[in-house]
């Protein structure tokens, strides 16, 4: 099985939307093995964008996932990366299709509601930086 990193950004849990957001998962019949909400330090944000920090778009994206809580959970299911990513939509709300989580939620490019994991490879490490071995319940 395959698993997947997961969270809803400060805008989702801003607007009440984890419980839909969470509930579009296991409707699709994958686990949530794992949950918290957390704050994001800038060391943590630093880690986990780390390709994107000498692009010009960092310090807004650093000020947006910083300004809140959020809910980061760990998804296992057959090809859950993959399908996690189609149901999330476009990074960009005006190419994400009507039904996927951003196309009927987000707002805009910075504020897009969710993160998932874009590879297997990826959520591996992801799921390592936020969460210990004892924390995932298979």
């Amino acid at each position: 099985m395959e698993r997947s990193l997961v969270f809803v950004k400060p805008d989702g849990v801003k607007r009440g939307l984890i419980g839909e957001v969470i509930s579009r998962f296991e409707k699709k019949g994958f686990k949530i093995i794992g949950m918290k909400m957390i704050q994001f330090t800038k060391e943590l944000a630093d880690k986990h964008y780390e390709e994107h920090i000498n692009k010009p778009f960092y310090p807004n994206l650093l000020k947006y996932i910083l300004k809140g809580p959020v809910v980061v959970f760990v998804v296992e299911g057959k090809d859950c990366v993959q399908i996690i990513r189609k149901m999330m939509g476009a990074t960009k709300p005006t190419d994400a299709l009507p039904g996927t989580i951003r196309g009927d939620f987000a707002n805009n490019i910075t504020e897009n509601i969710i993160h998932g994991s874009d590879s297997i490879e990826r959520a591996k490490k992801e799921i390592k930086l936020f969460f210990k071995d004892n924390e995932l319940f298979a």
